[in-house]
């Protein structure tokens, strides 16, 4: 044990000693070195730049998100008429045209009528022409062999009501049934 207190006592001087090599190195390293700090960038005055849009559209206006007047017809030109939708109370109507299929066209009585379901209902319907069908008051034009046509008005990003044709394709099973 001794003998080990030696040693690290010896190698704790060396290391002393040798210290100040270190710091003279250092020391001549150092002589020729400066700081040099960048000075500070120029700040400029604030200058205010005056809001001149006040005739302009307002992208944060509500008006164009929910139209006004939802609660029945407004006069605006093809507006659906949102009462005549809640009095008619069908069902077909309060589910989105996606979550519809077209499984079956039938002849009923030389008219033609279409089997629909709704899988998340449940749900199996049978419609003819004149019938209303999807959430975007969508009415049934024509039913053709293999699809049904859709005749749907919605409003586009200017608050405009336009007429859009849509059309559900009869589901066929891979197994031919």
């Amino acid at each position: 044990m001794n003998k080990v207190c030696i040693v690290l006592i010896a190698l704790l001087v060396a290391a002393c000693s040798d210290q100040e090599n270190i710091r003279n190195w250092m020391d001549e390293q150092a002589k020729g070195m400066r700081a040099r700090v960048e000075p500070i960038p120029q700040i400029k005055p604030y200058e205010a730049v005056p809001y001149e849009v006040a005739n302009l559209l307002d992208p944060f206006n509500s008006s164009k998100i929910i139209p006004e007047g939802r609660s029945g017809r407004t006069g605006r030109e093809g507006e659906p008429d949102f009462e005549a939708r809640d009095l008619r109370n069908n069902i077909l109507e309060k589910v989105p045209l996606e979550s519809v299929q077209l499984i079956g066209i039938m002849n009923l009585n030389n008219q033609q009528m279409a089997a629909v379901q709704v899988e998340s209902l449940q749900l199996i319907k049978q419609v003819k022409v004149g019938d209303w069908l999807g959430v975007d008051f969508g009415v049934i034009t024509q039913i053709k062999e293999q699809e049904i046509v859709i005749k749907e008005v919605i409003e586009d990003s200017s608050g405009e009501w336009v007429e859009r044709i849509n059309a559900l394709q009869l589901q066929v099973k891979e197994d031919g049934k």
